[in-house]
């Protein structure tokens, strides 16, 4: 219909063809799942030819402002804006693997299960070791159990509160002498388990401190390279 040889005197299809195209043939159950699958179907014919033995998966949201009344798009408070926000997963070389369309509302991991597992069972019956990473917005007690489940080492992390703050007092006093102009880096590592958790996971805290700073900066990570299965979260 878009390409036929009937329409090249022409040049293209005609508006209303083309509209027909979109707003009928690909709002078919089917062809939005043939859709979603072209992408990762292209990605696969490259990771053919050349592909690592573990692979790092990252997840987040994005926004997508509008400025009409679209359907499904609503106004979200921490973009401040009216728009969608869909969930996108990654491999680390930037690829996008995934992808779901979403309502402006909906908390961040919404749906996170839909993109990930797939992505995790496709990946380890290739016999692959999977690592993955995500923001704070994925520190869900679901997510965590999930990843442990399958033997997935991941880095999620997490926001800090007053008994994970005191678990690091001893990283927070600055250094007696001068100021450095480099950053002065401090680590520590300790078992952490959160009220909603059922059981206790490994935290790794990294804390910076800049010249002509009053204060530290707080990052708390556990490393995938180093990472036991289950055993990690970020926060910060």
């Amino acid at each position: 219909m878009i390409g036929s040889e009937k329409t090249w005197d022409r040049g293209a299809a005609l508006t209303s063809r083309l509209q027909t195209f979109e707003t009928e043939m690909l709002a078919e159950e089917d062809n939005f799942r043939s859709l979603a699958l072209i992408n990762r179907e292209l990605i696969a014919k490259a990771e053919a030819i050349d592909t690592p033995q573990r692979i790092v998966l990252d997840m987040d949201s994005t926004e997508i402002p509008v400025y009409g009344q679209q359907e499904n798009s609503a106004y979200n408070g921490h973009f401040e804006s009216t728009c969608y926000h869909p969930l996108l997963l990654f491999s680390r070389e930037g690829d996008c693997l995934a992808g779901k369309l979403r309502p402006g509302n909906v908390h961040s991991a919404e749906g996170w299960d839909e993109l990930l597992l797939p992505e995790i069972e496709r990946q380890q019956d290739q016999g692959k070791e999977v690592v993955f990473r995500a923001d704070a917005a994925f520190a869900k007690p679901e997510i965590y159990e999930a990843l442990e489940e399958r033997g997935v080492k991941y880095a999620i992390r997490i926001a800090a509160n007053d008994n994970l703050e005191r678990d690091i007092a001893g990283l927070l006093t600055r250094p007696v002498g001068r100021p450095s102009h480099k950053a002065v880096v401090r680590y520590t590592s300790f078992l952490y388990q959160a009220a909603s958790w059922k059981s206790a996971r490994r935290v790794v805290a990294k804390v910076e401190f800049h010249s002509g700073s009053c204060s530290p900066r707080r990052l708390h990570r556990n490393e995938p390279d180093v990472a036991e299965p289950g055993s990690g979260t970020v926060l910060q």
